[in-house]
């Protein structure tokens, strides 16, 4: 009799410690250090969501006079509607771009050529043989000088426009023909050569004068 208290006691202490561990387990895995927060999952960074407001700019000439206004909107994912609508040009073409500063001052001036509104820089992200991004239809102005546009695009939207340094619309005083110059015709050598377009026609496309420029404004 006392053989079998013994087993019996022996058989309930090791159960009696199995379900003591088992007990322990969970709390030993969640414990956490005295005074430390919870881990939490790395937070995300928001994603950029393309912007449905509208990029704007109030076109003026080199003496401040407003001669109208440029609105560029969403139109898809990848491509925008440029809007314009500007008085008081020379009647004809004019070449039309988007240039890679945000600063129009008339007093900013290309000692080589005459041309005010050097301080918007180039052409917006320019490319070879005279295609820019910037690079936009030319602008025909009626008789009485006005001119008027609607257009699509996918070379630039209204969130590329928005960069640390901004970007202006230029209007030039001729034509530009975008460095359209077959082989065939010739030009005093330089380093571009000596057939098709010189220096001159692959920077401006020979569209002479900046004569009036706007500041394009970014939705925030």
């Amino acid at each position: 009799m006392p053989r079998k208290t013994n087993a019996a006691l022996a058989v309930n202490l090791v159960l009696a410690l199995a379900g003591g561990a088992s007990a322990l387990w969970p709390a030993q895995a969640t414990a956490q250090a005295p005074g430390r927060a919870p881990a939490q999952a790395p937070a995300q960074a928001p994603a950029q969501v393309p912007s449905d407001r509208p990029a704007t700019a109030v076109i003026r000439d080199v003496n401040g006079a407003v001669l109208g206004t440029l609105q560029i909107d969403r139109y898809d994912a990848t491509k925008s509607r440029v809007t314009v609508n500007v008085r008081g040009l020379t009647p004809g073409f004019h070449g039309f771009h988007v240039h890679s500063s945000g600063v129009c001052d008339p007093k900013s001036v290309d000692a080589g050529t005459g041309s005010a509104f050097t301080s918007a820089g180039g052409h917006l992200e320019p490319g070879s043989s005279g295609d820019a991004a910037g690079n936009l239809p030319s602008l025909l102005a009626a008789a009485d000088g006005t001119a008027s546009a609607s257009f699509l695009t996918d070379r630039l939207t209204v969130n590329r426009l928005r960069d640390g340094d901004g970007s202006a619309i230029i209007i030039h005083a001729k034509p530009d023909n975008f460095a359209n110059i077959p082989d065939r015709y010739t030009h005093p050598k330089d380093e571009t050569g000596t057939t098709g377009p010189d220096a001159t026609t692959l920077k401006t496309g020979d569209a002479g004068r900046r004569v009036a420029c706007g500041v394009i404004r970014t939705p925030a």
